[in-house]
């Protein structure tokens, strides 16, 4: 195998109104994979065209959530390895060149491989905060399956696992507003997660898991040390695990009735 020609390897991606993503993206990955595939859950703007005229070939699907279309993802893929990213994701020159050396020595020897994501926020490379932050996302196709519910869904794989050097690039959020949006969406679906475990309302989470998410991220990852953007990451995260317990809270007194 020549240090250009494609790789035994699929690329999946799921998208929604990703135009302005996707082009580096599917950038980072073209020459590697031998194949890549876009499902498309209702894009309004230009991702689809976007996507094939970057040569992905382009399923539409409904939306059942990120755990099944991402499933749905590998399904759709015919190369025995697949890579699995998002849309605001690309792979860094090192990266690539970890995955092309992997597969010149044969069919690589484990079952999956952690990339490291690094992460861009609000216009400047985290250093400290979401760092590090290895994803299982390099997998032997028959052997992975994304698991998890609503939101927060991870990727698995039957078999032993290694880490790969470079970087996944991600470029998390460009606004504030868009961050603070998306806490409060996965906050709300994680909410209804526990709801449908039957997971009970427990008053001292809603004080005490902000407070262990605050700690941690600041204090414990250093998060301070990236200024006011982990400051900011912090007090989100934070935020996340309050509106997680509320909207379960808010749950159990509809239920109680007018009189709760």
């Amino acid at each position: 195998m020549t240090a250009t020609a494609a790789l035994p390897l699929s690329v999946a991606i799921i998208a929604r109104n990703e135009e302005a993503n996707l082009p580096r993206c599917l950038a980072s990955v073209r020459a590697l994979a031998a194949e890549i595939v876009v499902l498309d859950s209702g894009s309004s703007d230009a991702t689809v065209a976007v996507a094939q005229r970057c040569g992905a070939r382009v399923e539409v699907t409904d939306w059942p959530g990120f755990t099944a279309q991402k499933n749905r993802a590998i399904a759709a893929c015919s190369q025995p390895w697949v890579l699995s990213l998002d849309a605001d994701e690309a792979l860094t020159p090192e990266l690539t060149a970890a995955i092309r050396a992997l597969f010149a020595r044969g069919t690589p020897p484990l079952q999956g491989y952690f990339l490291n994501r690094r992460n861009r926020y609000l216009g400047a490379w985290l250093r400290h905060a979401w760092t590090p932050e290895w994803r299982l996302r390099l997998v032997a196709r028959t052997q992975a399956r994304w698991v998890g519910g609503r939101v927060h869904e991870q990727l698995t794989v039957a078999g032993p696992t290694g880490r790969l050097a470079g970087d996944l690039l991600h470029e998390s959020y460009q606004r504030l507003d868009d961050h603070l949006h998306r806490t409060l969406d996965y906050a709300r679906l994680g909410a209804e997660d526990l709801i449908a475990r039957g997971q009970p309302f427990r008053a001292h989470k809603l004080l005490l898991s902000p407070l262990g998410r605050l700690v941690r991220i600041l204090v414990l990852q250093q998060a301070w040390r990236d200024g006011w953007r982990g400051v900011l990451i912090a007090a989100s995260s934070a935020l996340a695990a309050f509106a997680k317990q509320a909207f379960v809270l808010e749950h159990r007194l509809r239920g109680r009735g007018p009189s709760a």
